[in-house]
Protein backbone atom coordinates (compact mmCIF):
# COMPACT_ATOMS: atom_id res chain seq x y z
CA UNK A 1 0.00 0.00 0.00
CA UNK A 2 0.87 3.42 -0.44
CA UNK A 3 0.15 5.57 3.01
CA UNK A 4 0.10 8.95 3.87
CA UNK A 5 1.05 9.46 7.53
CA UNK A 6 0.21 13.40 8.87
CA UNK A 7 1.57 14.02 12.55
CA UNK A 8 3.65 16.17 14.61
CA UNK A 9 7.52 15.92 14.25
CA UNK A 10 7.98 16.47 17.93
CA UNK A 11 9.08 14.69 20.92
CA UNK A 12 5.60 13.70 21.92
CA UNK A 13 4.14 10.76 21.82
CA UNK A 14 1.93 11.36 18.96
CA UNK A 15 4.75 11.92 16.54
CA UNK A 16 7.09 9.10 17.72
CA UNK A 17 4.60 6.48 18.00
CA UNK A 18 3.65 7.83 14.27
CA UNK A 19 6.80 7.84 13.14
CA UNK A 20 7.41 4.12 14.52
CA UNK A 21 4.57 3.32 12.98
CA UNK A 22 5.79 4.35 9.56
CA UNK A 23 9.34 2.52 9.57
CA UNK A 24 7.71 -0.38 10.95
CA UNK A 25 5.22 -0.63 7.61
CA UNK A 26 8.33 0.89 5.51
CA UNK A 27 10.24 -2.69 6.61
CA UNK A 28 7.05 -4.68 5.73
CA UNK A 29 7.10 -3.40 2.13
CA UNK A 30 4.66 -0.80 2.21
CA UNK A 31 5.68 3.25 0.26
CA UNK A 32 5.31 5.65 3.20
CA UNK A 33 4.78 9.36 2.54
CA UNK A 34 5.03 11.43 5.49
CA UNK A 35 3.50 15.02 5.37
CA UNK A 36 4.49 17.35 8.58
CA UNK A 37 6.09 20.89 8.94
CA UNK A 38 9.68 19.48 9.58
CA UNK A 39 11.33 16.15 9.57
CA UNK A 40 10.01 14.10 12.54
CA UNK A 41 12.67 13.24 15.50
CA UNK A 42 12.60 9.59 15.05
CA UNK A 43 12.95 9.69 11.41
CA UNK A 44 16.37 9.29 11.16
CA UNK A 45 18.86 7.20 8.53
CA UNK A 46 17.74 6.62 4.78
CA UNK A 47 14.69 4.40 3.97
CA UNK A 48 14.42 2.93 0.76
CA UNK A 49 10.51 3.49 0.57
CA UNK A 50 9.63 6.25 3.44
CA UNK A 51 9.07 9.88 1.65
CA UNK A 52 9.08 13.12 3.72
CA UNK A 53 6.76 15.96 2.21
CA UNK A 54 7.69 19.37 3.81
CA UNK A 55 4.75 21.67 4.42
CA UNK A 56 5.58 25.10 3.75
CA UNK A 57 3.32 27.78 4.74
CA UNK A 58 4.17 31.31 3.31
CA UNK A 59 3.74 34.17 5.13
CA UNK A 60 1.66 37.17 4.26
CA UNK A 61 1.53 40.89 5.85
CA UNK A 62 -2.15 40.24 5.44
CA UNK A 63 -1.70 37.05 8.32
CA UNK A 64 -0.72 37.61 11.73
CA UNK A 65 -0.52 33.80 11.98
CA UNK A 66 0.30 32.16 8.68
CA UNK A 67 -2.82 29.88 8.00
CA UNK A 68 -1.02 25.91 8.82
CA UNK A 69 -3.91 23.96 8.00
CA UNK A 70 -4.94 25.35 4.99
CA UNK A 71 -1.62 24.47 3.80
CA UNK A 72 -1.44 21.13 5.20
CA UNK A 73 -4.75 20.18 3.13
CA UNK A 74 -2.97 21.63 0.08
CA UNK A 75 0.00 19.31 0.44
CA UNK A 76 -2.59 16.47 1.24
CA UNK A 77 -4.16 17.13 -2.12
CA UNK A 78 -0.67 17.61 -3.60
CA UNK A 79 1.11 14.27 -1.65
CA UNK A 80 -2.33 11.79 -3.17
CA UNK A 81 -2.70 12.96 -6.64
CA UNK A 82 1.39 12.52 -6.93
CA UNK A 83 2.23 9.41 -5.37
CA UNK A 84 -1.01 7.26 -6.04
CA UNK A 85 -1.79 7.06 -1.84
CA UNK A 86 -4.69 4.66 -1.15
CA UNK A 87 -4.74 6.35 2.50
CA UNK A 88 -4.44 8.79 4.77
CA UNK A 89 -4.01 8.41 8.34
CA UNK A 90 -3.35 11.21 10.76
CA UNK A 91 -2.18 11.75 14.49
CA UNK A 92 -3.36 13.66 16.86
CA UNK A 93 -6.84 15.39 15.74
CA UNK A 94 -5.85 19.30 15.85
CA UNK A 95 -5.41 20.53 13.12
CA UNK A 96 -4.82 17.08 11.11
CA UNK A 97 -7.95 15.39 11.23
CA UNK A 98 -10.27 18.56 10.12
CA UNK A 99 -7.15 19.09 7.36
CA UNK A 100 -7.69 15.74 5.92
CA UNK A 101 -11.34 16.48 5.91
CA UNK A 102 -10.67 19.31 3.46
CA UNK A 103 -8.16 17.47 1.12
CA UNK A 104 -11.15 14.65 1.06
CA UNK A 105 -13.76 17.00 -0.14
CA UNK A 106 -11.41 18.51 -2.67
CA UNK A 107 -10.06 15.44 -4.00
CA UNK A 108 -13.64 13.93 -3.95
CA UNK A 109 -14.33 16.92 -6.52
CA UNK A 110 -11.38 15.55 -8.73
CA UNK A 111 -13.06 12.27 -8.90
CA UNK A 112 -10.83 10.46 -6.24
CA UNK A 113 -11.70 8.90 -2.93
CA UNK A 114 -9.55 9.28 0.13
CA UNK A 115 -10.05 6.77 3.10
CA UNK A 116 -9.12 9.11 6.30
CA UNK A 117 -7.75 7.12 9.85
CA UNK A 118 -7.71 9.44 12.69
CA UNK A 119 -5.63 8.25 15.90
CA UNK A 120 -6.67 10.05 19.00
CA UNK A 121 -3.54 10.38 21.03
CA UNK A 122 -4.64 12.05 24.27
CA UNK A 123 -4.39 16.17 24.96
CA UNK A 124 -5.95 16.22 21.48
CA UNK A 125 -8.92 15.06 23.30
CA UNK A 126 -8.81 15.50 26.90
CA UNK A 127 -7.57 19.20 26.67
CA UNK A 128 -7.19 21.16 23.56
CA UNK A 129 -10.11 19.53 21.94
CA UNK A 130 -12.42 20.22 24.68
CA UNK A 131 -11.38 24.11 24.45
CA UNK A 132 -14.71 25.80 23.02
CA UNK A 133 -13.03 27.49 20.79
CA UNK A 134 -11.81 24.21 18.97
CA UNK A 135 -14.81 21.70 20.12
CA UNK A 136 -16.98 22.18 17.07
CA UNK A 137 -14.71 21.40 14.36
CA UNK A 138 -13.03 18.71 16.52
CA UNK A 139 -16.04 16.81 16.95
CA UNK A 140 -16.84 17.28 13.36
CA UNK A 141 -13.80 15.95 12.13
CA UNK A 142 -13.88 13.05 13.96
CA UNK A 143 -17.21 12.00 12.92
CA UNK A 144 -16.36 12.63 9.10
CA UNK A 145 -13.14 10.36 9.29
CA UNK A 146 -14.06 6.79 8.06
CA UNK A 147 -12.31 5.32 10.67
CA UNK A 148 -11.44 6.92 14.46
CA UNK A 149 -8.84 5.12 16.87
CA UNK A 150 -7.68 5.46 20.43
CA UNK A 151 -4.81 4.74 21.79
CA UNK A 152 -6.43 3.26 25.30
CA UNK A 153 -9.61 1.92 26.62
CA UNK A 154 -9.33 5.43 28.77
CA UNK A 155 -8.79 7.73 26.32
CA UNK A 156 -11.76 5.97 24.19
CA UNK A 157 -14.24 6.55 27.36
CA UNK A 158 -12.75 10.13 28.08
CA UNK A 159 -13.74 10.78 24.09
CA UNK A 160 -17.10 9.64 24.02
CA UNK A 161 -17.57 11.74 27.80
CA UNK A 162 -16.43 15.07 26.25
CA UNK A 163 -17.68 14.42 22.46
CA UNK A 164 -21.12 14.32 21.23
CA UNK A 165 -20.06 11.88 18.85
CA UNK A 166 -21.44 8.51 17.72
CA UNK A 167 -19.04 6.89 15.72
CA UNK A 168 -17.18 3.97 16.89
CA UNK A 169 -13.50 4.31 17.81
CA UNK A 170 -11.57 1.32 17.76
CA UNK A 171 -8.64 0.86 20.44
CA UNK A 172 -5.24 -0.05 18.95
CA UNK A 173 -2.58 0.45 22.07
CA UNK A 174 0.66 1.91 21.73
CA UNK A 175 3.37 0.00 21.09
CA UNK A 176 7.40 -0.40 21.41
CA UNK A 177 10.19 -2.20 19.30
CA UNK A 178 11.35 -4.41 22.09
CA UNK A 179 14.46 -4.81 20.23
CA UNK A 180 15.16 -1.11 20.26
CA UNK A 181 15.29 -0.64 23.72
CA UNK A 182 16.20 -4.09 24.99
CA UNK A 183 19.86 -3.33 25.08
CA UNK A 184 22.98 -4.90 27.67
CA UNK A 185 23.81 -1.41 29.72
CA UNK A 186 27.38 -0.29 28.83
CA UNK A 187 29.12 -0.31 32.28
CA UNK A 188 31.13 2.27 31.45
CA UNK A 189 28.65 4.54 30.60
CA UNK A 190 26.73 3.82 33.92
CA UNK A 191 30.20 4.62 35.90
CA UNK A 192 30.34 8.01 34.79
CA UNK A 193 26.71 8.73 35.76
CA UNK A 194 26.99 6.69 39.17
CA UNK A 195 30.59 6.56 39.83
CA UNK A 196 29.66 4.91 43.50
CA UNK A 197 27.02 2.76 42.10
CA UNK A 198 23.85 5.17 43.14
CA UNK A 199 20.97 3.75 41.64
CA UNK A 200 19.73 5.49 38.34
CA UNK A 201 16.11 7.40 38.50
CA UNK A 202 15.13 8.47 35.13
CA UNK A 203 12.08 10.83 34.05
CA UNK A 204 11.43 11.62 30.59
CA UNK A 205 8.07 14.12 29.22
CA UNK A 206 8.08 17.41 27.48
CA UNK A 207 7.81 19.35 30.77
CA UNK A 208 4.38 20.70 30.82
CA UNK A 209 2.42 21.29 33.86
CA UNK A 210 0.26 18.29 33.14
CA UNK A 211 3.78 15.78 33.50
CA UNK A 212 4.57 17.41 37.67
CA UNK A 213 7.99 17.19 36.71
CA UNK A 214 8.40 19.38 40.19
CA UNK A 215 6.61 15.76 41.26
CA UNK A 216 9.21 13.82 40.08
CA UNK A 217 12.07 16.05 41.77
CA UNK A 218 9.79 15.99 45.37
CA UNK A 219 10.07 11.97 44.81
CA UNK A 220 13.73 11.70 44.42
CA UNK A 221 14.87 14.12 47.48
CA UNK A 222 12.67 11.61 49.78
CA UNK A 223 14.11 8.52 47.64
CA UNK A 224 17.90 10.08 47.74
CA UNK A 225 17.60 10.04 51.60
CA UNK A 226 17.21 6.61 52.10
CA UNK A 227 19.06 5.09 48.87
CA UNK A 228 22.21 7.03 47.21
CA UNK A 229 20.35 8.24 43.85
CA UNK A 230 20.82 9.94 40.62
CA UNK A 231 18.09 11.24 39.17
CA UNK A 232 18.08 12.01 35.09
CA UNK A 233 15.41 14.31 33.68
CA UNK A 234 15.24 14.28 30.01
CA UNK A 235 12.91 16.51 27.78
CA UNK A 236 12.40 20.16 27.70
CA UNK A 237 9.38 22.15 27.81
CA UNK A 238 7.35 25.31 29.20
CA UNK A 239 8.38 24.35 32.78
CA UNK A 240 12.03 23.29 32.70
CA UNK A 241 13.95 26.61 34.06
CA UNK A 242 11.14 27.00 36.66
CA UNK A 243 12.42 22.83 37.63
CA UNK A 244 15.49 23.81 37.07
CA UNK A 245 16.06 26.87 39.83
CA UNK A 246 13.93 25.00 42.24
CA UNK A 247 16.45 21.95 42.09
CA UNK A 248 19.30 24.63 42.38
CA UNK A 249 18.09 25.58 45.85
CA UNK A 250 18.02 22.11 47.39
CA UNK A 251 20.22 20.40 49.33
CA UNK A 252 21.25 17.22 47.02
CA UNK A 253 21.21 19.65 43.74
CA UNK A 254 24.21 17.88 42.45
CA UNK A 255 22.39 14.79 42.36
CA UNK A 256 20.42 15.78 39.57
CA UNK A 257 20.79 16.44 36.20
CA UNK A 258 18.89 17.73 33.03
CA UNK A 259 20.01 15.94 30.26
CA UNK A 260 17.65 18.05 27.51
CA UNK A 261 16.05 16.41 24.66
CA UNK A 262 17.26 13.41 23.84
CA UNK A 263 16.70 11.15 20.41
CA UNK A 264 18.83 7.84 21.40
CA UNK A 265 16.43 7.08 24.72
CA UNK A 266 17.27 3.83 24.14
CA UNK A 267 20.63 4.40 25.12
CA UNK A 268 19.92 5.62 28.53
CA UNK A 269 16.93 3.50 29.95
CA UNK A 270 19.41 0.82 30.04
CA UNK A 271 21.30 1.94 32.82
CA UNK A 272 18.36 2.80 34.91
CA UNK A 273 16.99 1.73 38.00
CA UNK A 274 13.72 3.19 38.02
CA UNK A 275 11.65 5.30 35.64
CA UNK A 276 9.23 7.73 37.14
CA UNK A 277 6.10 9.16 35.37
CA UNK A 278 3.93 10.95 38.28
CA UNK A 279 2.14 12.91 35.76
CA UNK A 280 -1.77 14.11 36.33
CA UNK A 281 -2.69 12.22 32.96
CA UNK A 282 -1.69 10.14 30.43
CA UNK A 283 -4.06 8.57 27.41
CA UNK A 284 -1.94 6.10 27.31
CA UNK A 285 2.14 6.75 28.57
CA UNK A 286 4.48 5.99 26.11
CA UNK A 287 7.83 6.63 27.86
CA UNK A 288 6.63 4.31 30.82
CA UNK A 289 6.07 1.48 28.41
CA UNK A 290 9.61 2.57 26.67
CA UNK A 291 10.89 2.10 30.13
CA UNK A 292 9.27 -1.16 30.48
CA UNK A 293 10.51 -2.44 27.47
CA UNK A 294 14.30 -1.95 28.75
CA UNK A 295 13.83 -4.07 31.72
CA UNK A 296 12.85 -0.78 34.25
CA UNK A 297 10.51 -0.69 36.48
CA UNK A 298 7.54 2.05 36.76
CA UNK A 299 6.46 4.40 39.77
CA UNK A 300 3.57 6.18 38.67
CA UNK A 301 0.07 7.99 38.95
CA UNK A 302 -2.86 5.92 38.65
CA UNK A 303 -4.34 8.31 36.03
CA UNK A 304 -6.03 7.96 32.44
CA UNK A 305 -4.46 4.68 30.65
CA UNK A 306 -1.48 4.29 32.85
CA UNK A 307 -3.28 1.26 34.59
CA UNK A 308 -3.81 -0.30 31.57
CA UNK A 309 0.19 -0.97 31.62
CA UNK A 310 1.67 -0.48 34.36
CA UNK A 311 0.82 -3.35 36.91
CA UNK A 312 0.54 -2.13 40.53
CA UNK A 313 2.46 -4.11 42.40
CA UNK A 314 3.53 -6.39 39.18
CA UNK A 315 5.58 -3.91 36.56
CA UNK A 316 5.68 -0.95 39.23
CA UNK A 317 3.68 0.91 41.66
CA UNK A 318 0.47 3.76 41.00
CA UNK A 319 -0.52 6.22 43.26
CA UNK A 320 -3.14 8.90 43.19
CA UNK A 321 -1.62 12.07 41.69
CA UNK A 322 0.15 14.44 44.02
CA UNK A 323 0.85 11.69 46.49
CA UNK A 324 4.82 11.66 46.45
CA UNK A 325 5.59 10.40 49.97
CA UNK A 326 3.51 6.85 49.12
CA UNK A 327 5.71 7.15 45.38
CA UNK A 328 8.77 7.78 46.88
CA UNK A 329 7.78 5.00 50.15
CA UNK A 330 6.86 2.96 46.54
CA UNK A 331 10.27 3.38 44.84
CA UNK A 332 12.35 2.49 48.19
CA UNK A 333 10.46 -0.25 48.35
CA UNK A 334 11.58 -1.88 44.87
CA UNK A 335 15.39 -0.51 45.01
CA UNK A 336 16.00 -1.41 48.48
CA UNK A 337 16.03 -5.23 48.00
CA UNK A 338 18.37 -6.57 44.81
CA UNK A 339 16.02 -9.63 44.42
CA UNK A 340 12.75 -7.40 44.47
CA UNK A 341 14.32 -5.05 42.18
CA UNK A 342 15.04 -7.70 39.83
CA UNK A 343 11.66 -9.38 39.55
CA UNK A 344 9.83 -5.98 38.83
CA UNK A 345 12.68 -5.75 35.96
CA UNK A 346 11.79 -9.08 34.65
CA UNK A 347 8.07 -8.51 34.77
CA UNK A 348 8.18 -4.96 33.47
CA UNK A 349 9.46 -6.41 30.55
CA UNK A 350 7.14 -9.26 30.33
CA UNK A 351 4.34 -6.74 30.23
CA UNK A 352 6.08 -4.76 27.57
CA UNK A 353 6.19 -7.82 25.43
CA UNK A 354 2.38 -7.57 25.02
CA UNK A 355 2.65 -4.10 23.42
CA UNK A 356 5.36 -5.49 20.94
CA UNK A 357 5.79 -4.00 17.65
CA UNK A 358 4.76 -6.98 16.10
CA UNK A 359 1.69 -7.33 17.97
CA UNK A 360 0.11 -3.89 17.62
CA UNK A 361 1.57 -3.32 13.74
CA UNK A 362 -0.53 -6.39 12.37
CA UNK A 363 -3.45 -4.60 13.78
CA UNK A 364 -3.15 -1.29 11.84
CA UNK A 365 -2.85 -3.14 8.75
CA UNK A 366 -6.09 -5.24 9.11
CA UNK A 367 -7.67 -1.58 9.36
CA UNK A 368 -5.93 -0.23 6.56
CA UNK A 369 -7.19 -2.83 4.57
CA UNK A 370 -10.74 -2.35 5.96
CA UNK A 371 -10.94 0.83 5.20
CA UNK A 372 -9.13 0.76 1.61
Amino acid sequence: MNIAIVCYPTFGGSGVLATELGKALAEKGHDIHFITYQQPVRLSGFHANIFYHEVRVPTYPLFDFPPYETALASAMVDVVNNHNIDLLHVHYAIPHASAAYMAKQILLKQGKRLPVITTLHGTDITLVGRDKTYSPVVTFSMEESDILTAVSENLKEETYKNFKIIKPIDVIHNFVDINRFNKKPVDAFKKLIAPNNEKIIVHASNFRKLKRVKDVVDIFLLLNKKIPSKLLLIGDGPERAEIEAFTRSCENCGEIKFLGKQEQIEDILPISDLFLLPSEYESFGLAALEAMAAEVPVVSTNAGGLPEININGITGFMSNVGDVVEMSENAIKILSDENIHQTFKSNAFLQAKKFGIDKIVPQYEALYKRVV
